[in-house]
């Protein structure tokens, strides 16, 4: 499946809800500081005349958005947007926006430092765990990425599969979630860097297949290990390609 920040086009609105647009366009304002912290949003006759939509969709659109952590709506004042630390940024849209609004060195470097608190003990949970079926296609999806022609979306869309796969494997749910993190990191790093054939990602196969080889032999401490320098290299990536350019990419 093609995830959101994979997606080259954009959704028609024709195909959308309008609850899902608004939710959009309102939650895009807010990480872009349209409406900064602590500001109150517009009334909902506003909004409603604004973005033509009943103020039932309206309503549910703020039931959305504070769900999310991001606005809070308060007697005789209003709706207003909630500190960025009580936002949800585990939540794959808010992250989706932070990449609309142009992410920062220090946001990407945060996905990193969440990456390395949680996948590698998920590769150990994988050493332990896994069940020949799943070795194998780990291992596919390892191989994958050394397939000749990849772009930097294609080459992050393997890798994400590959990620995305040890969490599956680690047969812990909770694991999953973090799918929209992994997602985000992987995406940054390969869309500010320069084509794999040109930025050191020549090797990604090979640092990939020692992680399987390590769970394939059960190797709990070596899988965590392969998989904490697969990020590690991710994250210098990152570092190289914002010390190269004068300002964070769009």
């Amino acid at each position: 499946m093609r995830s959101r920040l994979l997606e080259t086009g954009k959704t028609t609105g024709k195909s959308r809800t309008s609850h899902a647009q608004v939710v959009e366009e309102l939650g895009r304002a807010i990480v872009a500081g349209t409406y900064p912290v602590g500001s109150i949003l517009p009334g909902d006759v506003e909004l409603a005349q604004r973005f033509k939509v009943s103020r039932t969709v309206l309503r549910e659109t703020m039931k959305t958005l504070a769900a999310k952590g991001m606005i809070i709506a308060k007697a005789r004042v209003g709706t207003r947007v909630t500190e960025r630390d009580r936002w949800n940024m585990f939540d794959s849209e808010i992250i989706a926006w932070h990449f609309d609004n142009g992410v920062t060195e220090e946001f990407l470097l945060q996905l990193y430092d969440i990456r390395l608190a949680v996948e590698p003990f998920a590769a150990g949970l994988v050493a332990e765990r896994a069940s020949t079926a799943d070795i194998e296609h780990l291992r596919e999806l390892a191989q994958e990425m050394a397939a000749p022609g990849h772009t930097p979306d294609s080459l992050a869309l393997a890798d994400l599969h590959f990620h995305l796969a040890i969490a599956e494997a680690s047969h812990n749910p909770f694991m999953r979630t973090l799918g929209s993190l992994i997602e985000a990191a992987l995406v940054g790093m390969f869309r500010i860097s320069t084509p794999p054939s040109q930025n050191g990602f020549s090797n990604i196969a090979e640092t990939h297949l020692l992680i399987v080889n390590a769970i394939l032999a059960g190797d709990v401490e070596g899988a965590r290990k392969a998989m904490e320098a697969v990020i590690v290299e991710g994250r210098d990536h990152v570092r190289d390609a914002f010390a190269s350019m004068p300002k964070a990419f769009a």
